[in-house]
């Protein structure tokens, strides 16, 4: 038989109850990151804040329903908390003639998944996690029937957003439970269509660069600075994939800082409280959600009732790590292959309900735009003071700096001002040294080349903390919700 996916609270169903301050669940913090990423998020607010249950009630019904887990077998021993597969889909087919011209969405739809997240809330209701699947991920499928042609298949290799392409959610949860061993409680499933219009019904969203974004191919452009994104315009940012080399990776970034962002937005504005408001998001969003059957009124209700103490330092988020880039796969083209040893660990994580990164405690390091990780630095002495060239690596190095460890002294040693020497195309790598080195003169040194070079002056005093402004934390490279957001 069948296991049937759990509850939210792991626990037989019940019937729902009206909103009030009873039962330990109000008492405790819960994140709402599976509910905000589909935009039923507006559902849990209103029930967390008394709105009635007949309200909550209508609109469980307006929601689609799917039945991702019929006639699963084999699958992965539930852990703790709960999982939430959490799909975008190409649903470019529901957009207007006139919008697939402006925010370049030509072409046929793919039938296929734009967007995969396992969201992990923990059972104690404080801790959200979210991980992405990358969408070229090299996947192999257990066997099944396709659901297009009703031809029986044995397990194949394809890219991992294929999968409900050819099966449908079904085979999409069956592929990532196989891959991950990690028991998916529940699937949501959201399109193109519903993300523009809760974006512009909530007034639109706050997003930062530091360097500009520009993508020919959805037809994004934006400068440094910070904007305001509407719903076109934001469906353009998480989509783009061609602004930089990072591909579909720096795409799964911009996702996760997105909804770190948007779920600021809904909760701190207070919009969602705003009956008339309320009732203009739900009618956007629920058209075109999807959602298992077990997701309903209940559910709703237990998360409203909990998340109201929630905070975006609660949640955090990362990419499954990568081990091998253009992995080719013949008849499948080029995946991306998990690296299994360390996918084996964040997976593991998941099941035994733990944080993926350490709590950050909170400091007062300078944010610049280059992590110090990332950047080469040779030291070199230009005073007469013995030892000063060992000192300042060593400085350097506890910060994070990636020094050569082997600092030696410079032609000048008469140097009464430190200088960060740097080639100009590294001028970023050389801004966040100098923010290092209070009082360092920055040096353009043509062909110069990736390392940079610190020469010690007499003004020395000290390496001041740094950090970058989008800091990935952690064997996992975890993204702190409350870091995702503009300063």
């Amino acid at each position: 038989m069948p296991t049937p996916p759990r509850s939210p609270v792991d626990r037989p169903r019940r019937r729902p109850q009206p909103p009030g301050p009873s039962r330990s669940l109000v008492r405790r913090k819960k994140p709402r990151w599976a509910m905000r990423a589909v935009t039923t998020l507006s559902v849990v607010v209103l029930a967390s804040a008394g709105i009635g249950h007949a309200v909550v009630t209508s609109l469980d019904a307006d929601i689609a329903r799917v039945d991702p887990f019929k006639d699963m077998k084999n699958r992965p021993q539930a852990g703790h908390g709960m999982n939430v597969l959490l799909v975008g889909t190409d649903g470019r087919d529901r957009i207007t003639e006139a919008e697939r011209r402006k925010y370049r969405l030509g072409g046929a739809p793919c039938h296929c998944t734009d967007t995969m997240m396992i969201v992990h809330i923990s059972e104690d209701r404080e801790r959200a996690s979210v991980v992405s699947l990358p969408r070229d991920s090299y996947a192999m499928t257990p066997s099944h029937t396709d659901r297009t042609t009703g031809k029986r298949h044995r397990g194949h290799p394809l890219k991992l957003n294929a999968a409900y392409a050819e099966g449908g959610p079904n085979l999409t949860v069956r592929t990532v439970e196989s891959m991950t061993r990690v028991k998916i409680d529940h699937y949501l499933e959201v399109d193109f269509t519903s993300f523009m219009k809760t974006v512009d019904v909530i007034g639109g969203v706050k997003i930062c660069t530091a360097e500009p974004l520009k993508d020919t191919y959805t037809g994004l452009d934006l400068a440094t600075g910070t904007h305001t994104l509407r719903g076109g315009q934001a469906l353009q940012y998480v989509r783009a994939r061609h602004v930089d080399g990072a591909s579909d990776l720096g795409r799964m970034q911009r996702q996760q800082r997105f909804l770190a962002a948007l779920v600021d937005r809904t909760t701190s504005s207070g919009i969602l409280l705003n009956p008339m408001k309320f009732r203009d998001i739900t009618r956007a969003v629920l058209g075109s959600v999807r959602a298992d059957k077990e997701f309903g009124t209940g559910e709703l209700l237990d998360l409203g009732r909990a998340m109201r103490n929630f905070s975006p330092s609660s949640s955090e988020f990362t990419t499954v790590p990568i081990g091998q880039m253009g992995y080719a796969v013949e008849g499948v083209g080029s995946t991306l292959k998990w690296d299994a040893r360390k996918a084996g660990r964040l997976f593991k994580a998941l099941r035994d309900d733990k944080p993926l990164s350490a709590p950050k405690p909170r400091n007062q390091a300078l944010r610049v735009d280059v992590a110090p990780q990332q950047i080469r630095v040779q030291v070199e002495n230009g005073t007469a003071t013995p030892g000063l060239g060992r000192r300042v690596d060593a400085a350097l190095a506890a910060t994070g700096f990636a020094t050569t460890r082997l600092p030696v002294n410079a032609a000048d040693r008469t140097l009464k001002r430190t200088v960060v020497a740097y080639d100009p195309r590294w001028d970023r790598s050389a801004k966040s040294l100098a923010a290092a080195l209070p009082g360092s003169e920055l040096r353009a040194v043509e062909g110069q080349g990736a390392t940079l070079k610190v020469i010690a002056g007499a003004d020395f005093r000290e390496v001041r903390k740094v950090r970058a402004v989008d800091p990935a934390q952690g064997e996992f490279g975890v993204l702190r919700g409350d870091e995702a957001l503009c300063p």
